[in-house]
């Protein structure tokens, strides 16, 4: 999937579209790979070209599914505590299930962003109060930051860039 990037617009438009582009970004630095080399370690945290794909989803159930959608951790459609566990990947989970779960619960957190304004908030104990506005720009970042860290992981991998 490529999604068109969008220019002008509605800021909503523009957002959604900035992050839906940055997630195909993130997926794009680790597909193609081979499992040996998604889960290559090259650097001394848990940082992996898989590992990120799979932190990514966790962030994504986090702030939409936990934060904006009020649900329980049983509720969601996988692990949604803030911490290392975001980076863990099982031995029985391959790359295109991993990149299958990011993009589950990127779906999911475009359902739920929907219900909402850019200008709702919700306190947030870590981060204070926080508008749809300010989360969709905070995953932004999120996924742009990974998305240059799996760059450079793959072109450590393959000494060449992401197509």
């Amino acid at each position: 999937m490529s999604t068109t990037r969008i220019t002008d617009g509605s800021e909503r438009a523009v957002l959604e579209n900035t992050l839906d582009r940055n997630r195909e970004a993130l997926i794009e630095t680790a597909r193609g790979l081979s499992e040996a080399d998604a889960r290559r370690r090259l650097v001394a945290s848990l940082t992996t070209p898989i590992s990120l794909i799979k932190h990514a989803a966790a962030a994504e159930r986090i702030w939409f599914q936990r934060f904006w959608a009020g649900l329980d951790e049983s509720e969601c459609d996988g692990y949604s505590k803030r911490d290392e566990g975001t980076f863990t990947v099982t031995d029985d989970e391959s790359l295109a299930d991993v990149i299958a779960e990011f993009e589950r619960a990127s779906r999911r957190s475009r359902e739920i962003a929907a219900r909402f304004t850019l200008d709702d908030t919700k306190d947030f104990p870590r981060e204070g109060m926080v508008s749809m506005r300010w989360t969709l720009l905070a995953m932004i970042q999120e996924f742009a930051r990974h998305a240059g860290h799996g760059d450079i992981l793959r072109e450590q991998i393959t000494d060449g860039p992401a197509s």
